[in-house]
């Protein structure tokens, strides 16, 4: 008779376990959570429970914050969108037609840590002096269009700046000269995605700015259409 067949559990990896049971709770709780906090849900020591996140934390399972509370890191929105339709595989396109359209940059922007980052650009084919975005450039996430865009793609979380709630009720937010002197932005959040994000437009034309609000509107219609229909 074999073990299967006297019906005994198969062993396992007790910390294992544990870290994914934290990793689970931390997930229910997008605020975050302090290590007592995570504690008491888990039903742990508070030692252990600390040597877990410490782990997570460092494999970028979970994220700790300058106050101290934690949460899901960003290695499992990477995993989890691996498996889902991929937002910069959607929005390239999208990107390349708006950028064409406004004659502008356009760009999408995500939130990792306390920045935002620039994941994908797009150039209008014309000439002429514009301002342009790198891939990989970081800003503070509470200045700038695109930063403060892609925090009001998501719920409400303490500490925002105060125009993420304005952005998040009008559906874009304009700025001026916040990060690079004469630069207009208009950005807009993509909500329902695995990571916060937005697209963002950047021009030192007054009129281009003013022109761009629609087909901004239009491109977050069309990539939140096709996340629908692919998931």
């Amino acid at each position: 008779m074999t073990t299967e067949d006297k019906g005994d559990a198969p062993a396992g990896s007790q910390t294992l376990e544990r870290g994914l049971a934290v990793l689970v709770e931390l997930s229910r709780h997008p605020d975050g959570l302090t290590v007592a906090q995570v504690a008491a849900a888990c039903g742990l020591h508070r030692s252990i429970t600390t040597r877990l996140l410490v782990s997570l934390e460092r494999t970028g399972f979970a994220a700790r914050d300058q106050a101290g509370l934690y949460r899901v890191g960003s290695l499992v929105t990477e995993i989890s969108q691996r498996t889902r339709p991929q937002l910069r595989e959607i929005a390239e396109p999208v990107l390349r037609r708006l950028a064409l359209t406004v004659d502008a940059t356009a760009s999408l922007v995500e939130v990792r840590g306390e920045y935002a980052v620039t994941t994908l650009v797009a150039e209008p084919p014309t000439n002429g002096p514009r301002f342009s975005y790198r891939l990989g450039n970081r800003d503070p996430l509470d200045q700038g269009a695109g930063g403060l865009a892609a925090l009001a793609s998501g719920p409400p979380r303490p500490g925002d700046p105060d125009r993420v709630a304005a952005t998040r009720e009008r559906g874009h937010i304009v700025t001026h000269a916040e990060l690079n002197p004469g630069a207009y932005g208009i950005a807009a959040p993509l909500p329902g995605w695995d990571v916060r994000a937005a697209i963002n437009i950047v021009t030192n034309r007054k009129d281009v700015l003013e022109a761009a609000r629609v087909p901004l509107l239009e491109a977050v219609r069309e990539i939140g259409a096709q996340r629908r229909t692919d998931g």
